[in-house]
């Protein structure tokens, strides 16, 4: 039979209009021009499932006898050409079939095969039963049956749906050749068995090298059991797996991390046979990169604000540092230091450049991991000289970070305190060194050391960055605090400087003090206490508080006390002495202060005293439970034009006088009158020595929290001796 082709430009058309065809040697391959066999075009690929194929294209089998009638008739013989079995059986093909200007050429082919034996195949023009003409795809062979008669097999197929799947196959395949995804098909026993040329450049691996191996063969990485039980699932429940991160290493870039994103699903035959799973894969490497760089930037942001929130909450130099240390463990390393230089805490250094050796002393430490990190980062408070060839030294000479990614053994020798500590880092696994400056105002505070233990990655530009911000926020913190504690160290060397010292030995009067500074330096200065012995035996009982804060109102109260003392000596009352200092306190500006002023004389167990809106002093009689004094409040001295009152009360021996100012008492969360009634319960629970009950109400009443000052004088009446003649009068002002 001959064939028709559509398609000039394929140079097969014969020159009557029919295509002339393909003759095939007798074993049934194509013969060459030179009559040898050519072979056929390979595929590494699967075999498909029996019929799967003849199936889909509905391939038809005719066989004709010698004569050249129809003898055998498939049942897909009626799909092609329309006829029945009952209708073709036992017709000449040529004339059922064949349009009459077609017979000569298709007697010729059909003379040819049957005496030959050479096949035929190509395309043909044939008659449909509904009178249409098909062209319809033929492969003829001669047959011999063992009596030795001759029949004439053509296998047939609508060339329309030939050149469908013709196009899905071409087009498959090139999908798959030509994507930059890499694609995959593995059989049941999870072997390739093809890959595409995107995922060999991936693998880093021949595609021919993949064939009948597993992915274990091919990526010898962790996480490949995961991947294979993956796909086995895939291939038992046919559940595709789709878009699944997986993070490795191929030969293709063994010394870097991809991530692909993987999918699997299970591929079946036409008829259901389950051929093997598939795989797609995409390189998102970049994506994942981004992802990771952008889930850094957010731990670095969220880091900063953290820091912020934690670092310089208060103005102490140590907290500080330590809230410092612990804001970067372990989010940006796992062992933190903050290293001050002492000249700097001393107030001792000069601007110009340094060299040399630096003493340097750790304020904060912080470690997380193992017991070796945290013992070898030791305690914060010692001081430690090192030399210039040390990187924290360097550090501080060049106001410069110094980074070591990779440290070795002779770097941590340069970073640790002692080789015992270098050792310690060692075994802990410290493999990267930060060290950032502490600057502010232009001037170098000291060091932000980091160390990297049970984090793989080294230190980086982005940690610099990161280090860099947290230490320049924290230097300013660190400076505030510095000159914070020195100006209240300064105001609290003044007070002390005006409280008195050590008094004299008093007659028929035991006598204990205590001041207890605030807790920042802007309220260090308005309290004071004074024990001033007089003529008589008599002594004078003092307690003040100046309204006010700083080094102003330290120096105020200093005036005070000064004149009080002037007044006590010259043995005026005590409302006379108050009306003085009342005049005083009025000439300090923007000043007014509270003032018991009280005076004892053991010889006649009273005590007389004068108040100018001071809080009550407590009284605890022998045998008794405390109370508070009742005596006029009076007004505070500076403001001038108020009388004040005295009264006189009994203080015999074993009674106790108890004088405080309000930092005591005074709370913001409390009632006033329920504070006080807590200092009688407190006075009113077991005695305790006189020296130390001051102590003991300190810790008892006043919290933490608190920032006033305090002063606490507590006077225990003790039988008096008769007085000497002959002795002066003792003045311990």
């Amino acid at each position: 039979m001959g064939t028709y082709d559509a398609s000039p430009d394929e140079g097969r058309n014969g020159h009557d209009g029919t295509q002339a065809g393909r003759r095939d040697g007798p074993d049934g391959h194509d013969a060459g021009p030179d009559g040898h066999d050519e072979e056929p075009d390979g595929f590494t690929g699967p075999s498909l499932p029996p019929g799967g194929l003849l199936d889909l294209l509905s391939v038809s089998a005719v066989v004709l006898n010698a004569e050249g009638r129809i003898v055998f008739w498939s049942p897909q013989a009626g799909d092609v050409f329309g006829y029945t079995p009952q209708e073709a059986l036992g017709q000449y093909a040529a004339r059922l079939l064949v349009h009459e200007e077609h017979r000569a050429l298709v007697s010729q082919l059909f003379a040819e095969v049957m005496s030959t034996g050479t096949g035929w195949a190509g395309a043909f023009p044939v008659r449909h039963k509904d009178g249409s003409t098909r062209l319809v795809e033929f492969r003829n062979m001669r047959l011999l049956d063992d009596l030795g008669d001759v029949f004439a097999l053509g296998l047939a197929a609508d060339q329309s749906v030939l050149e469908q799947l013709e196009a899905k196959l071409a087009l498959s395949d090139r999908l798959v050749s030509q994507s930059p995804i890499g694609v995959a098909l593995l059989d049941t026993d999870l072997r390739y068995l093809q890959v595409n040329p995107a995922l060999e450049r991936m693998n880093g691996i021949p595609a021919a090298d993949h064939i009948g191996r597993r992915p274990r063969d091919i990526h010898p990485m962790n996480g490949i059991d995961t991947l294979e039980s993956a796909l086995r699932d895939v291939l038992v429940t046919g559940l595709p797996l789709i878009d699944q991160y997986v993070v490795g290493r191929t030969l293709a870039d063994p010394d870097h991390d991809h991530a692909w994103s993987v999918s699997y699903y299970r591929l079946e035959g036409s008829n259901g046979r389950v051929i093997g799973v598939a795989s797609s894969i995409v390189d998102v490497s970049e994506r994942h990169r981004a992802a990771i760089e952008a889930d850094r930037a957010r731990r670095r942001l969220a880091l900063i604000a953290d820091a912020s929130t934690r670092v310089g909450t208060t103005l102490e130099v140590r907290q500080t540092a330590q809230e410092l240390a612990d804001a970067a463990v372990p989010g940006l390393a796992d062992v933190a230091a903050v290293d001050v230089l002492d000249a700097v805490l001393a107030f001792r250094r000069g601007s110009g450049p340094h060299e040399g050796a630096e003493m340097f002393r750790a304020l904060a430490m912080a470690a997380a991991g193992s017991a070796e990190a945290v013992a070898a980062a030791g305690g914060a408070g010692d001081l430690a000289a090192y030399g210039p060839d040390r990187l924290i030294t360097r550090c501080v000479h060049t106001g410069q970070p110094v980074v070591v990614a990779h440290t070795g053994q002779d770097d941590l020798l340069r970073i640790a305190r002692d080789v015992e500590t270098a050792e310690a880092f060692a075994r802990a696994g410290a493999h990267s060194y930060l060290a950032v400056p502490l600057i502010a105002h232009n001037e170098v505070l000291g060091a932000f050391d980091l160390l990297r233990t049970r984090n793989p990655l080294p230190f980086d530009e982005d940690d610099v960055v990161l280090a860099g911000e947290l230490a320049a926020r924290a230097a300013v913190a660190i400076d505030n605090a510095r000159w914070h504690e020195s100006v209240r160290n300064s105001a609290e060397t003044l007070q002390r400087s005006l409280l008195p010292g050590r008094h004299p030995p008093l007659n028929g009067l035991e006598v204990a003090a205590l001041y207890h500074p605030a807790q920042a330096s802007s309220e260090v200065g308005g309290d004071w206490y004074d024990v001033i012995p007089l003529a008589g035996d008599q002594t004078a009982l003092v307690v003040g508080d100046v309204m006010g804060n700083g080094i102003d109102a330290a120096a105020a109260m200093g005036r005070l006390r000064t004149a009080t003392c002037a007044y006590a000596d010259l043995d005026l009352p005590p409302v006379e002495v108050l009306r003085h200092l009342d005049r005083i306190t009025d000439g300090l500006e923007h000043y007014i202060a509270t003032c018991l002023y009280a005076v004892y004389d053991p010889h006649r167990h009273l005590c007389r005293m004068a108040n100018a809106g001071h809080l009550p002093p407590a009284v605890i009689c022998s045998g008794r439970p405390p109370k508070l004094l009742d005596l006029p409040s009076g007004a505070p001295l500076g403001v001038g034009g108020v009388p004040f009152r005295a009264v006189t009360f009994p203080l015999h021996p074993g009674d106790r006088l108890v004088l405080y100012t309000d930092g005591l008492v005074e709370t913001r969360h409390h009632p006033i009158d329920e504070r006080l009634e807590t200092l009688l319960r407190v006075l009113g629970e077991a005695s305790r020595p006189v020296n130390d009950t001051c102590a003991w109400l300190l810790e008892a009443l006043r919290h933490p929290d608190d920032h006033d000052d305090v002063a606490i004088l507590i006077a225990e009446a003790r039988p008096a001796e008769a007085p000497d003649e002959n002795e002066g009068v003792r003045r311990g002002c």
